[in-house]
């Protein structure tokens, strides 16, 4: 089965957020199993040039984009034995970061469209195209609308995961001719047409042979008026083609016996790994060293992240015996909170601005809870690796976090974490400080650190179950045709 991911990024290359982790681990674990798995993606250029001089140019053509005739060039580079393939115009992937600009639906309007022009030029015709997030959303709609009356694309079928609905593509409806050569007949509600203009996202969700989501959790909440982001009428009249499936960690990167991140990674029992993780952090970010509870954030500072949570009961967290270490970049009013929080509590909270991968590390290995407090979260990773690394999660019961973490039982000693299910200060709060309580009482906490790190989050479970989505997609056409 030939497999090609479209994706907006990807690591190693590059990364804004946990779609290019899915991008970089997802693949790798489906190759596993036998199957011919791609990548293709645009060629930005942030991309380290060390990457950039092992590409090989494979072809050279134009693109339409509605009336504009655009240079493509097609690179391939092998990586880890992946071959991925990179989508080379300098007009719109030359630049400082990949998303913000006011013309990113016409650089992704492109790449929608190179994408599906690039198959014939690398003679290579995939059974399935795995879609990503509303920056592909297209090609589903495209291949179903303009490409499968030729032979070569009919039998191709489409993949499309929702990783985030709440950013869609929304574009004027003048985009519909001029990014994508299309008529009327293509806006209205049953097409293209979202309250006045075109929708990217939409597109895939009515196109796609498949849709997923990124947990179980999230799949169900979406097609609900409060998640939906008004597109939950499209996606309940899919649900028999929807499936939440959960993401992975990819534990190559996130281990703690392996990570070189780490100072000290694990060699024996858990509690002396974490005592010396966390004395290091301490240390290095001029704490007192004590033996209270370390927490930490990494995370992008956001509302969606819960930082108004935080910042609505920040001064009655910090009346508790606690360190607490925040880390992350984001909306310019949580970075300002989170400075003059930590110049009135310097001695026991600390604030990183920017995001440093190593840092991550030692925060994951060295915190004794980890704060999640979500407002929506589609899967979420942070919990995830923190749990990989024994770091007790706190989150709110939402999305992936649901689907994840549940919450200790002190009757039972059931549970890998703390939970709370209204998005509310007061309850994060009471939650947090059930979680401190039990951090005292040394024989529970030992056991939910130790429940936590034995929780199975790899990439294997979740992409059997990818796999099974495919092999139903292709052995149905291939019915089809055999007919």
């Amino acid at each position: 089965m030939k497999v090609l991911f479209a994706v907006s990024e990807c690591v190693p290359f590059i990364k804004s957020g946990g779609l290019a982790d899915v991008a970089g681990s997802l693949p790798k674990e489906l190759q596993n199993s036998g199957d011919d798995v791609r990548i293709i993606m645009p060629k930005y250029g942030t991309i380290p040039d060390s990457y950039k001089q092992e590409m090989k140019k494979k072809a050279e053509f134009n693109v339409r984009v509605g009336w504009r005739n655009q240079y493509c060039g097609i690179e391939e580079y092998v990586y880890q034995n992946m071959t991925f393939y990179f989508i080379d115009n300098e007009q719109y992937f030359k630049r400082d970061r990949l998303y913000g600009y006011d013309d990113d639906g016409e650089r992704f309007a492109y790449f929608n469209q190179a994408v599906l022009e690039s198959l014939p030029q690398l003679s290579y015709y995939p059974d399935i195209i795995h879609c990503h997030d509303w920056h592909t959303g297209m090609i589903p709609f495209l291949l179903k609308r303009k490409y499968q009356n030729l032979e070569e694309f009919s039998q191709i079928k489409t993949v499309f995961t929702i990783h985030n609905l709440q950013f869609q593509g929304i574009m004027p409806r003048e985009a519909l001719k001029d990014l994508f050569d299309l008529d009327d007949r293509y806006f209205h509600i049953d097409e293209l047409e979202f309250y006045g203009n075109i929708n990217f996202m939409k597109g895939a969700l009515i196109a796609a042979d498949k849709i997923t989501t990124v947990s179980p959790t999230y799949m169900n909440e979406i097609q609900n008026d409060y998640y939906g982001e008004k597109l939950n009428g499209v996606l309940a009249a899919r649900r028999a083609d929807l499936s939440g499936i959960l993401n992975g960690i990819d534990e190559e990167v996130y281990h703690p016996v392996h990570d070189k991140n780490i100072i000290h990674p694990l060699r024996s029992s858990v509690v002396p790994y974490k005592q010396a993780n966390k004395v290091h952090i301490q240390q290095r970010f001029a704490l007192p060293v004590k033996e209270i509870p370390l927490i930490t954030m990494i995370t992008r500072l956001t509302k969606q992240k819960g930082l108004e949570l935080v910042r609505a009961v920040f001064h009655d967290m910090m009346l508790e015996d606690i360190q607490m270490i925040v880390l992350g970049t984001g909306d310019p009013e949580f970075e300002q909170f989170l400075r003059e929080m930590e110049y009135q509590y310097g001695d026991k909270f600390k604030a990183y601005i920017g995001f440093d991968e190593e840092l991550a590390h030692q925060l994951y290995a060295g915190a004794d809870i980890f704060l999640m407090p979500s407002k929506f979260e589609p899967c979420g990773l942070g919990q995830l690796i923190a749990m990989k690394y024994g770091t007790v999660p706190v989150v709110r019961e939402t999305g992936g976090l649901n689907d994840t973490v549940q919450s200790f039982n002190e009757f039972t000693w059931e549970g890998n974490g703390f939970s709370f299910t209204n998005f509310n200060a007061h309850d994060m709060l009471n939650t947090l400080r059930r979680a401190i309580h039990f951090y005292y009482e040394k024989a529970v906490w030992t056991h939910l650190v130790e429940t936590a790190m034995e929780m199975n989050y790899s990439w294997s479970q979740s992409a059997s179950k990818y796999l099974e989505l495919y092999e139903n997609l292709v052995s149905r056409s291939e019915m089809y045709v055999h007919k």
